[in-house]
């Protein structure tokens, strides 16, 4: 079993930042790729950013590039998603994702490609 714990979501000001964390833990956890969604209310779940456990090579959605940066601890089986000038439109529940197998990067933006999921951690941006 495999868990993946969000955390560091919370209310901020347009212009701000946050970091979020995702821990994962499990017994046998070896990720090929880690990546983050977001799903605001009444909008499909949407690809924000992708890891590469082991190569460390991301992808990101243009929604976000230049704003928000993913990184990982291997040693910690943490992955992070830091988050700067964020804007109202940024607002939604970030949920983390694994994907245990290799696949193409062209895939990373399919949420179907992912075979673990965490709870998510609400982000909101004031305006």
């Amino acid at each position: 079993q495999v868990q993946l714990v969000e955390s560091g979501g919370g209310l901020v000001q347009a212009g701000g930042s946050l970091r979020l964390s995702c821990a994962a833990s499990g017994r046998t956890f070896s990720a090929y790729a880690m990546g983050w969604f977001r799903q605001a209310p009444g909008k499909e779940r949407e690809f924000v950013a992708a890891i590469r456990w082991f190569s460390g090579s991301t992808v990101y959605a243009d929604s976000v590039k230049g704003r928000f940066t993913i990184s990982k601890d291997n040693a910690g089986n943490t992955v992070y998603l830091q988050m700067n000038n964020l804007s109202p439109e940024d607002t939604a529940v970030y949920y983390c994702a694994a994907r245990s197998t290799v696949v193409r990067g062209s895939a990373f933006p399919d949420p179907r490609k992912y075979d673990y999921w965490g709870q998510g951690t609400q982000v909101t941006v004031s305006s």
